[in-house]
């Protein structure tokens, strides 16, 4: 099973991939990064889409009726589409209350969003925190 570091270098050899973090998403810090983060600036990202899955997370409107009853979080993965790029958060499900997910952008002309979704989820199921 592998970890943070593991789980980072897997995903940028996914086609077209830029950058992925793993982020806390309640501190919004950055457990573990490679590549380029947009803008440059790792903890930018880390904070800045630690937002937004902060934001999702605690939605009530986004939320299925049955969220809340199991392990399973409400929401499962974001994606965020630019005009070059793809950005996709993937939580990660743990046996504890994580508050984690990971982060992978990919450039636009080359990556595969499909397949970058499919390898993220199985990468999060493995990933082994702590």
């Amino acid at each position: 099973m592998p970890g943070i570091d593991e789980s980072l270098l897997e995903a940028m050899r996914l086609p077209g991939a830029r950058g992925a973090l793993v982020v806390d998403w309640i501190s919004g810090l950055a457990l573990g990064a490679v590549g380029e983060a947009p803008g440059g600036d790792v903890e930018a990202t880390a904070a800045e889409t630690a937002e937004l899955a902060r934001l999702a997370m605690e939605s009530g409107a986004l939320a299925p009726a049955h969220a809340g009853h199991g392990k399973e979080p409400p929401v499962e993965d974001l994606i965020l589409t630019t005009a070059d790029a793809f950005h996709l958060l993937r939580f990660v499900v743990t046996t504890f209350d994580s508050t984690v997910f990971l982060f992978l952008s990919l450039d636009r002309a080359d990556g595969n969003l499909a397949l970058a979704r499919i390898r993220l989820a199985e990468l999060a199921d493995r990933m082994v925190l702590g």
